[in-house]
């Protein structure tokens, strides 16, 4: 029965009737949200006041940061949960018939959601005529916005426009069923990147804290002081968390792309968020991001594996010998020059950070790092290093209004950036092999029709293909689970199967060949699809059938629209994305910047409120609250 619902679903977008429900829903949230908004500036309605102040009492911080961060970071972990959950049920049971049809999608609707609110709220709570913050907006004569709450809702918002535009995506080109479709990306990025704003509004909220009281948040032996620090370090960590997601086809063991990019993307992750993370924080904070980070992953991966909702378990970079060295390098550097911390950072989690992994990966990883990936894999990891490490520190020196001066800092991120766009394109380039082909023979195991699996032995011609291979694999998945077997050579290009596969149903089996830039795959058995439509290919005994392309196969669903049409929808995609890391580089530049200057006294509030925004005068430079080395 589920084999034929599943035969069943769509190909194409979402169900119209789904589409309008959704759009309602989201509408109705909406409007209830800005009634409250609404209530709360013209004093007609108490709930949000209330709610912040108790928020306020427990973390000691302004209400406009308190609650927001709180519901935040609940909304985060949500999400989080969501697109794991979706992730293995992609991976497991194919395509789904739309929005609601999903089950993970609504925790992510309800996280992304929560996200966007939060920073809603973070703009509306300051009261009539209060500045929360010398980096505050000015959004009317007696309003000002706190930009950590701005770059939330922002965050948010582009997170979720990638609901109705993935909807758009998969009618105009099918369904991409790989987590690097460029409108999934739009939703972990702009869930990752929530991070940045929710520490932007915590340290606006700790600065107006400290000038309103003489009382530095961090200092204070209170459980608002340890709620405090906890949500340190669990933005830390969450933004480790958030650039580990991009890893997750890695994790499960179902790559669609070259092996390279994975030591890049570990190395850019813990580049970015260890190096924020110790310079923000201080002694330990690497260390905090990492053990964080393994706990909420691991917990995550449980809940989403055999432990509650039964799918695919993935496994994860462990990140303890990145953060060691990146402590080990604010011991040698961070006091004599914080950007040399941020390069030698990278240059160690690069090669010692490397090491380890690779170590790890042979242990857990269904499919580990291999020779084959030196030096290649060494230099990748270096430029997601050292490009991580920079921006990272860029981001921490924001935080404690460290910044250096605007070439620099411009100059860091953008080479920063140029750097990871041309590893990753680079990355990207892969070759299929002309004229290869696979000999299997099949063996069944158990017979019948609905319970059909088999032991197969491959010859790969010519054998010259599989010379320096990163490995020979039997891929079967969407059939209810995943398997995934490394195949044991046995021979000059022959392989045979370690466990048998199944042959039956709506798995889809295939045999593929990962060797240097030659990304190729050979179908084995897939059931006949009628929504795409694309008929049955048997698995018969004996199969002699050609190497291909292994996308056309992974993503059986994708349509062939024009390859113009293709970069037109791509370069949009891109260019939000640019827009909003912008916007976030804008956020934390304008924080630090604006570090210094005055805030009004509350008597001066009601004065300003009446007129135009006021020019403060910078008096001294002091030192950051609560931001030692």
């Amino acid at each position: 029965m589920v084999f034929e619902l599943i035969a069943a679903k769509p190909a194409g977008g979402a169900a119209l009737d789904q589409v309008a429900i959704a759009t309602v829903g989201a509408t109705v949230v909406t409007a209830l949200l800005l009634w409250l908004i609404h209530g709360h500036r013209y004093g007609h309605v108490q709930l949000l006041t209330r709610t912040a102040d108790f928020a306020e009492r427990r973390m000691g911080l302004p209400g406009w940061a308190a609650l927001p961060n709180i519901i935040g970071g609940a909304s985060l972990l949500t999400a989080l949960l969501g697109m794991y959950w979706d992730i293995a049920l992609h991976i497991g049971v194919g395509r789904d018939e739309g929005p609601l049809a999903n089950p993970a999608h609504y925790l992510i609707l309800i996280g992304l959601y929560g996200i966007f609110a939060a920073g809603l709220l973070a703009i509306a709570l300051p009261h009539k005529g209060e500045r929360p913050g010398p980096a505050a907006l000015k959004i009317s004569r007696d309003w000002y916005a706190p930009v950590g709450g701005v770059l939330m809702a922002a965050a948010g918002a582009f997170a979720l426009i990638g609901f109705p535009l993935d909807d758009m995506w998969h009618r105009l080109f099918g369904q991409d069923v790989t987590l690097w479709g460029p409108t999934h990306l739009m939703l972990i990025g702009g869930a990752g990147m929530t991070l940045v704003g929710a520490a932007v509004l915590l340290t606006e909220g700790m600065r107006a804290k400290a000038a309103r009281t003489g009382v530095d948040p961090m200092r204070q032996s209170t459980k608002a002081g340890a709620l405090v620090t906890l949500r340190r370090a669990s933005i830390a960590g969450g933004f480790l968390i958030g650039l580990s997601t991009f890893q997750a086809e890695f994790d499960f063991g179902v790559p669609q792309y070259a092996q390279v990019l994975h030591p890049f993307m570990v190395a850019l992750a813990a580049g970015v968020a260890l190096t924020c993370a110790r310079v923000w924080m201080g002694p330990g904070g690497a260390i905090f991001a990492a053990v964080f980070f393994l706990v909420i992953r691991g917990v995550v991966d449980a809940l989403t594996g055999p432990a509650l909702f039964g799918e695919t378990f993935p496994v994860l970079p462990l990140y303890i010998a990145e953060a060691v060295v990146v402590e080990i390098a604010a011991v040698l550097m961070l006091r004599r020059s914080a950007m040399a911390f941020g390069v030698l950072s990278g240059v160690l989690i690069g090669t010692v950070g490397f090491a380890a992994e690779y170590a790890w990966t042979q242990v857990a990883f269904k499919l580990p790092w291999e020779q084959d990936l030196l030096p290649e894999g060494v230099i990748f990891a270096l430029v997601g290093g050292i490009a991580g490490g920079v921006v990272g520190t860029l981001m921490a020196l924001g935080l404690r209004g460290q910044l250096p001066k605007p070439s620099v800092a411009r100059t860091g991120v953008v080479l920063s950036g140029a750097a990871v766009a041309i590893a990753a394109f680079v990355g990207l380039q892969t070759t299929v092999p002309q004229g290869a082909r696979a000999q299997i023979e099949l063996t069944n195991v158990t017979g019948g029709a609905d319970t059909r699996e088999g032991d197969a032995t491959v010859r790969i011609t010519p054998a010259s293909l599989v010379d320096s291979t990163k490995w020979v694999t039997i891929t079967s998945w969407q059939g209810g689970g995943l398997h995934v077997d490394r195949l044991e050579k046995v021979g000059e290009g022959v392989y045979r199967t370690t466990e048998p596969m199944p042959l039956h149903g709506d798995w889809k089996t295939l045999v593929r060949v990962h060797a240097g830039r030659d990304l190729t795959a050979s179908p084995i058995y897939f059931p006949a699809d009628p929504a795409i439509p694309a008929p049955a290919i048997a698995a018969t005994p004996r199969i002699d059938r050609p190497f291909s392309a292994e996308i056309d196969l992974l993503q059986r669903e994708r349509k062939d629209a024009a390859p113009w049409l293709w970069a037109v929808a791509s370069a949009i995609v891109l260019g939000l994305y640019v827009v909003f890391l912008a916007a976030l580089a804008w956020g934390v530049g304008r924080l630090s910047r604006r570090w210094d200057d005055e805030i009004p006294p509350p008597s001066e509030r009601a004065k300003s409120a009446s007129s135009d925004e006021p020019r403060f005068e910078r008096p001294p430079a002091r030192r950051p609250v609560a931001t030692g080395w």
